[in-house]
C-alpha cells in the first residue's frame, strides 16, 4: 500500500528505471497477499477497476481489451481450424473470454496458478470474467510447466499471459520453456506469448525471437497499443509448428458483421496485418533475429 500516496498509485519497476505510472485512486476494493504474489484492486478515477500484482497493473476495465483480444485473436485467426486450446496465466479471465468467442474452439483449457487472482476477478473485474462460466472451459489451478509435461500433442494454440521476467514469471521467457510448448502443441500447432515492450525491452525480445527461431520454422513478433502498459506498448511472440505459416496476413479473415458479433472492440483483419508493420528503430534490430 505505499505505491498508493495522495490519492495516487504509482506503479515503479527495474524492468522500466527512469519512468513510472500513475492513476488516481477513488478507492481500495482489495488488498491481500496470496501465497503467490500482492494482490491489490482499487477503483480508479478514469479507468475503472485496476488489478495490480506485486506493484504492477495487470489490466484496468478502460483499456483491456486492446491486449486482451489481440494476444488471443493473433493465434487464434492465424490457424486454420483451432479447436484445443491451453491459456497458461490469464488469471483476471480476459485471454478466456475471447478464447471462446470463436465456434471452431471445442475445449479450452486454462492453467492458472494463484486461485486468488480468479477469485478476485470474479468479484472486481465480471466484465473480464465471464468465460469462467463457459461450457468449453476446463480449468486447472496448478503449475503450467507441470500441465505440460503430462500432455504433451495436444493443443493446436497454446496462449501464454504472463506478468513480467521478474520472479515466478521469469522462466517463461526462456528456451526451456518454448521447447515444452513446442512438444504440448498438435503438428501444425501455434502458441502465442506476451513478449514485453519494444520501447523498453528490445535485447530480449531479440534472444527470444532468435531461440524461438531454433525450434520453430515459423516465428514473428506483433505489438498493440495500451495506455496502462509500459511506454503504452505491449508486444506478443508468435510461434508455429507449420512452415507455410504467414502469422502477417491472418487465415480467418472476420468480416465488419463477425467483428461485431464478437462484441470486438480492438482486433479486427486489418489491425492483425499492420500488427506486424514494425517501426524502423525496431525492424532493423528484430529483422536479423
Amino acid at each position: 500500500m505505499d505505491l498508493i500516496k495522495d490519492g495516487w498509485f504509482t506503479e515503479k519497476c527495474a524492468l522500466w528505471p527512469g519512468q513510472a505510472m500513475s492513476l488516481q485512486v477513488e478507492e481500495v476494493l482489495y488488498h491481500k497477499r496470496s501465497r503467490f504474489q500482492d494482490v491489490l484492486v482499487f477503483r480508479s478515477k478514469t479507468y475503472g477497476n485496476v488489478l495490480v500484482l506485486d506493484g504492477v497493473i495487470q489490466c484496468t476495465e478502460r483499456d483491456e481489451f486492446s491486449y486482451q483480444e489481440m494476444i488471443a485473436n493473433l493465434p487464434l485467426c492465424s490457424h486454420p481450424n483451432p479447436k484445443k486450446v491451453l491459456i497458461i496465466g490469464g488469471g483476471d479471465g480476459g485471454v478466456l473470454r475471447e478464447v471462446v468467442k470463436h465456434p471452431s474452439v471445442e475445449s479450452v483449457v486454462q492453467c492458472e496458478i494463484d486461485e486468488d487472482v480468479i477469485t478476485v476477478s470474479k468479484k472486481y473485474l465480471p466484465g473480464m470474467s465471464q468465460g469462467y462460466s463457459n461450457p468449453k472451459l476446463t480449468l486447472h489451478v496448478g503449475d503450467g510447466f507441470e500441465f505440460m509435461k503430462q500432455n504433451q500433442d495436444a493443443f493446436d494454440v497454446i496462449i501464454t499471459d504472463s506478468s513480467d521476467p521478474v520472479g515466478p514469471a521469469e522462466s517463461l521467457f526462456k528456451e526451456s520453456y518454448y521447447q515444452l510448448m513446442k512438444t504440448a502443441l498438435h503438428e501444425g500447432g501455434i502458441l502465442c506469448c506476451q513478449a514485453e515492450c519494444q520501447w523498453l525491452h528490445l535485447e530480449l525480445i531479440k534472444e527470444m525471437k532468435h531461440f524461438c527461431k531454433s525450434l520453430f520454422p515459423a516465428v514473428d513478433y506483433a505489438y498493440c497499443t495500451i495506455p496502462t502498459y509500459p511506454s503504452g506498448q505491449i508486444g506478443f511472440l508468435l510461434c508455429s509448428k507449420n512452415p507455410n505459416t504467414s502469422f502477417s496476413d491472418p487465415v480467418q479473415k472476420l468480416t465488419p458483421e463477425k467483428v461485431d458479433e464478437m462484441h470486438l472492440k480492438y482486433y479486427n483483419s486489418e489491425v492483425h496485418r499492420a500488427a506486424f508493420v514494425l517501426p524502423e528503430f525496431s525492424r532493423k534490430v528484430l529483422c536479423d533475429a
